[in-house]
This record gives C-alpha cells, structure tokens and sequence, in this order.
C-alpha cells in the first residue's frame, strides 16, 4: 500500500483506493454531522477546506499533514458536540426514531378497519348525523390535520360516533385516518370552489376539495338525508350502505375496476 522507501502510495494497489473511498465516507458522514449541529458559512467552509486538505495530503503521500488534518476534524466535531449538545442530541434522537419507525411499521388490518368505519357510519346514516371520515393514503395530510385536533386514538365505532354527534366539541370538521388509528377531528378543507351539478352543502363540498389536493378517500354521510357517499380525486360517488365495505376497500387498496362506480350508483 505504502511505499516506504519511496514515501509515496502504491496506487497500483486496490487497497490503496479502497482505503480512499472509506476515508472520503467517513469525511462525508462527519461534514454532514457537523452541518447538522453547527451550520455556519464561515466555519462550514473551514470544515470543508480540511478534509479536501486531508485529501490531497493522502493522495500525495504527505502522511504527517494528513494526520494532523485528520485530528484537526475530530477535534472540530468533538468542540462543536460539546457547545451543541442539544443539536447534537436531537440529531442522534432523529436517527433513533427512524429507525424505530421502521422497526415498528407493520402491515395493518385493512379489513378490519374498514370494518369498524361501516360500523359507525351506518349508525350515523341511520341517525342522519353529519360526518365527514377521510382515509390518508399515499399524501401526507400533516400541513391539514393542523387545523384540528391530534387525537392518536384507536379506531372504535362508538367513539366514531360520540365525535360526530352535535353536542360534541369536535363534531364540526372531518376526521382523518391513519392507517388504523384516529390520527385527528375537527379538522377543516378547504372546499372545492368549482361549480357543481346538484345542491350540496358544505361537507360535500370540503370532502371534494380535500380530494382534489391529495389522495384520500373521504366517507361523507348527508345530514339532511343520511345519504353516504365517497370522494376520491375530485369525484363524488353515492354508495349503497351494503355496498360501503367492499368499496371503501377498493378505493384503498387501489382505484376500482372501471365500471365499478356506475355499479354503486
């Protein structure tokens, strides 16, 4: 690897570059650290005229100057840790919870989940109460859901039900779905503004508008006359209460098959 006699590399030696490319890794992941915790132009700059200095010393085979670079950017980082200690924590934070997100992601019930929503939305059809459930799919809803309440709460029909009755606080605005929890109620869309064919209120019509910016499916039941229906990119789709199920399926798995909302219809 090193020529000691004539103090310079072997780079006719693979070792030689993949002791290069590991050393380029580990200057990347310490500039990264380091921007994470102390983002500032000047010493940002300094940062990175080192480890190109540290480089060009190990390419050139100027083993002292590298050295001395190479704990120049140690101790940098250490300082910078040290002063930051709350970036620095946050930063190894955020790596924890990454990965126990992965960790902890795990396959739901579908069935199961849309079991419960038929559950409660044939009560609230039947009661003729109002209710806008809207499932997040693909698009994050989290910039929405601010406008609400953040609830985490697990998907039970009667708790469904006690959101959506008048007397509640939470009653006004829809609730989203995440996966097989309650992640928010009282959250407000902004409704669609284009004109439409019939005499809709302004559930139908916030039902519409969140589907029109997003990929959500969203269970709307009429206060008027219990009607159910479902929006999903920009369509709204009346569906029979025995039919709710097997739909609320389809739209979430995938878009139907073609002919399919005709059939609810």
């Amino acid at each position: 690897m090193y020529d000691v006699i004539n103090n310079k590399f072997n780079f006719n030696s693979p070792m030689v570059w993949v002791d290069f490319g590991i050393s380029v890794l580990l200057l990347g992941f310490l500039i990264y650290v380091f921007y994470k915790i102390h983002f500032n132009k000047k010493s940002f700059i300094f940062m990175i005229s080192l480890c190109v200095l540290t480089i060009l010393s190990w390419f050139f085979g100027l083993g002292f100057l590298n050295t001395l670079c190479l704990m120049a950017i140690l101790s940098t980082i250490v300082i910078v840790a040290l002063s930051n200690q709350n970036e620095f924590r946050d930063l190894v934070g955020a790596f924890g919870k990454r990965k126990q997100k992965v960790q902890t992601e795990k396959v739901y019930d579908r069935h199961a989940v849309c079991q419960k929503i038929s559950i409660a939305v044939e009560t609230l059809s039947k009661t003729k109460t109002g209710a806008l459930i809207t499932f997040e799919k693909g698009i994050k809803l989290n910039e929405i859901v601010k406008s609400g309440t953040i609830l985490h709460s697990p998907i039970i029909p009667e708790l469904l039900t006690t959101i959506f009755y008048t007397g509640t606080r939470l009653h006004d605005g829809a609730v989203v779905i995440r996966r097989d929890e309650i992640l928010a109620a009282s959250v407000y869309y902004t409704p669609t503004t284009r004109p439409l064919t019939g005499k809709f209120g302004s559930r139908h019509r916030a039902a519409i508008g969140i589907s029109e910016i997003s990929d959500a499916v969203t269970v709307v039941v009429s206060e008027e006359t219990g009607r159910i229906s479902i929006t999903y990119k920009g369509e709204l789709i009346p569906v029979q209460q025995d039919n709710l199920l097997r739909t609320l399926e389809e739209y979430l798995i995938n878009e139907p098959a073609d002919g399919s909302e005709e059939e609810e219809k």
